[in-house]
């Protein structure tokens, strides 16, 4: 559990990021791929990346000995170059020390003579390091950054709209669904147990759009609190050109979820469905129920029926598919 805690000030000191943040958005992507869980969904796209990934990508694997990554690869800034720099500039050597003792600590095999140059803050470590991170978001993220970018401006939007009617209050609750806001203390499931007292840094909202993990807050140096958490369909993104795109999609979500996608435009009931896609009831109900926690599609009771409509975010990825 991660327990935020606001003053009066804090409050008026939450800000949503107006872009994407390109390396923060590596990471979900680097996460996603390294989890085992979902493989109808990820794991062609897996398979994939991991077959195409260059060489110089590989030193990453080193920093996350254990699957938890260490924190100074938090990093909000809106381009890739700014980030980059910041990975180095702005982390405090005994903060980098400290944290890659954290990852290897209890580890059955020491650390690579690398991750131990990075420990004493050794140049080339460093170039080694920022050559994987610019290698891996070439080959992960730049593909498909233009969906990146869309999606964050609907979510700015949504966001912004939530505030405008419902307060703050309301909208940090719902960026992270299950998360509780009571005297002054945001709190969300996290893996590790965690206080945070914001003492007047405020917070800074982050969506990410390849990740659908807990939310991941990082005390970034000399700013506010960043909180990045999962926004997007928890989907692959998928680059497309003018021909290719829907072919693509479908070859991630499958044709049949894909053409329910594309039924929901309108609502349909479950059996709506079934009978125009010439499936059984049960059939259309498991897709559904996919694509629903994949955040694509609604569900909603109307009495004994039970109505699917297409979210924000399905359409969107239909749109940029097309």
């Amino acid at each position: 559990m991660i327990r935020i805690r606001f003053t009066a000030a804090d409050v008026a000191e939450v800000r949503f990021a107006s872009r994407p943040a390109p390396l923060q958005e590596l990471n979900g992507a680097l996460g996603m791929m390294c989890r085992r869980d979902e493989p109808l969904l990820f794991g062609r796209w897996r398979q994939r990346l991991l077959r195409s990934l260059p060489a110089a990508v590989d030193p990453l694997a080193d920093l996350v000995p254990a699957g938890a990554a260490p924190r100074f690869l938090d990093v909000f800034d809106d381009t890739l170059q700014d980030g980059l720099e910041t990975v180095r500039s702005a982390s405090r050597p005994t903060e980098i020390r400290s944290e890659l003792e954290r990852v290897y600590a209890g580890h059955p095999t020491p650390p690579p003579p690398w991750i131990r140059d990075l420990h004493r803050g050794d140049r080339g470590a460093w170039h080694l390091l920022r050559r994987a991170q610019h290698a891996a978001f070439e080959a992960i993220v730049r593909p498909v950054w233009p969906v990146v970018q869309d999606l964050h401006q609907t979510e700015f939007t949504r966001h912004a709209l939530t505030v405008a009617e419902h307060g703050i209050g309301t909208a940090l609750t719902r960026l992270v669904p299950g998360s509780r806001l009571h005297d002054g203390v945001w709190e969300f499931d996290a893996p590790l147990d965690r206080d945070i007292d914001l003492d007047g840094r405020g917070v800074l909202l982050l969506p990410a759009f390849h990740w659908t993990g807990h939310p991941v807050a990082a005390e970034l140096p000399g700013g506010p609190v960043g909180v990045t958490y999962p926004a997007g369909p928890g989907l692959p993104l998928a680059a497309t050109g003018p021909d290719g795109g829907e072919a693509a999609l479908a070859a991630v979500l499958g044709r049949t979820r894909l053409d329910i996608l594309m039924l929901l435009a309108e609502e349909h009931t479950t059996s709506g469905l079934a009978r125009r896609l010439g499936v059984s009831n049960a059939t259309a109900s498991a897709h559904s129920a996919a694509l629903r926690g994949a955040g694509l599609i609604t569900t909603v009771r109307a009495g004994k029926a039970v109505l699917h409509r297409r979210t924000a975010v399905g359409s969107l990825l239909l749109q940029r598919s097309r």
